[in-house]
C-alpha cells in the first residue's frame, strides 16, 4: 500500500498535473495542500473517474486540504477540534484498507512568517493544539499517518543553508521542539527510517532557480504510529513533477507500507 502527500499550490491551476501523477503513480492515497479553492470548486468527479474516493476541506484564495483514496473513507474529521480557526488546515479520516482501518490526518501546517511576529505566536498555538488532537486520535486510532506540509524543517540536513537560515521561520529551535513533540506521541519520520541521498527536499523557491541549484527544504513530512512503523518498506521525495512547466514549488512525498 502506498500514501502521498502532495501540496499543490493550486489544485484549479494543477489537476491536471495531478490526474497525471495518479495514472502513473496509482496510491492507495494522496494528500492534498494549499488547495486555494472552496468546497463548491472541488472537482470530486474527476478524481471519481480516476478511481478515487474524496473528501475536502477548502477555502477560498489560501489553505485548503483534501484526502483522495481508492479505499472507502469515513469518520471524517475537519480542522482541529476544539480550536478556533478560521483557516481551512486540517482534515482527518479512516480509510477501510484490506490490512485493517488506517486513520490518516493531513495537514497544511502554519507558515509563520518570521519569529516573533503575530503569525508566528499564531503558528506555535496551533502546534500545541494539534498535538492535543493527535494525541487522541492515536489514543482511537493505533494505526495513524501524520502527514502534509509541516513549514518546519526538523535538522539542518533538511535545508540547503542550515548556517546561514539558522533561527529563521522553518528552522527556529521552537518549530523543532514542537516537531520531537510530536515524534515524542509515538510517530516516526518514516522517511528517516531508511539511507537517503544527501540533499534530499522537498520543496524548492520558484525564485533564484531554486530548484534547479537544489537550494531545497524537506518540510513535508509522512510521520507513522508505531503500529505502522514495521510495516515501512520504503519513503521517497519524488522530485519528477517539479520539473514539470508550472509546478507546485513542492514534490509528492510517498511512503509504501
Amino acid at each position: 500500500m502506498q500514501i502521498a502527500t502532495w501540496n499543490i499550490n493550486s489544485l484549479s491551476v494543477r489537476l491536471p498535473q495531478v490526474l497525471a501523477w495518479l495514472a502513473a503513480h496509482p496510491v492507495d492515497a494522496l494528500c492534498l495542500q494549499e488547495l486555494k479553492l472552496t468546497d463548491d470548486k472541488f472537482p470530486h468527479d474527476a478524481l471519481k473517474e480516476a478511481g478515487y474516493e474524496t473528501v475536502a476541506f477548502g477555502q477560498k484564495t489560501y489553505n485548503g486540504v483534501a484526502i483522495l483514496s481508492r479505499h472507502p473513507l469515513r469518520d471524517v474529521v475537519r480542522n482541529i477540534p476544539g480550536f478556533g480557526d478560521e483557516q481551512a488546515r486540517v482534515i482527518a479520516a479512516t480509510l477501510d484498507t484490506p490490512t485493517g482501518p488506517l486513520r490518516l490526518l493531513n495537514g497544511y501546517f502554519v507558515n509563520g512568517q518570521e519569529p516573533g511576529s503575530e503569525k508566528f505566536a499564531y503558528k506555535m498555538r496551533w502546534l500545541q493544539a494539534l498535538q492535543d488532537m493527535v494525541r487522541a486520535e492515536m489514543a482511537a486510532h493505533p494505526r495513524l499517518m501524520l502527514v502534509g506540509d509541516f513549514n518546519v524543517a526538523p535538522e539542518d540536513r533538511d535545508s540547503y543553508d542550515p548556517v546561514g537560515l539558522r533561527e529563521t521561520i522553518h528552522h527556529t529551535t521552537e518549530e523543532r521542539n514542537h516537531f520531537q513533540a510530536l515524534l515524542a506521541l509515538g510517530l516516526t519520520d518514516a522517511f528517516r527510517l531508511f539511507e537517503q541521498p544527501e540533499k534530499s527536499y522537498s520543496w524548492w523557491d520558484y525564485r533564484m532557480l531554486g530548484f534547479q541549484k537544489n537550494r531545497g527544504l524537506r518540510i513535508d513530512h509522512i510521520l507513522v504510529s508505531d503500529a505502522l512503523k514495521s510495516t515501512v518498506t520504503a519513503c521517497v521525495v519524488d522530485r519528477a513533477p517539479r520539473k514539470n512547466p508550472q509546478p507546485s514549488d513542492h514534490a509528492p512525498v510517498v511512503v509504501t507500507l
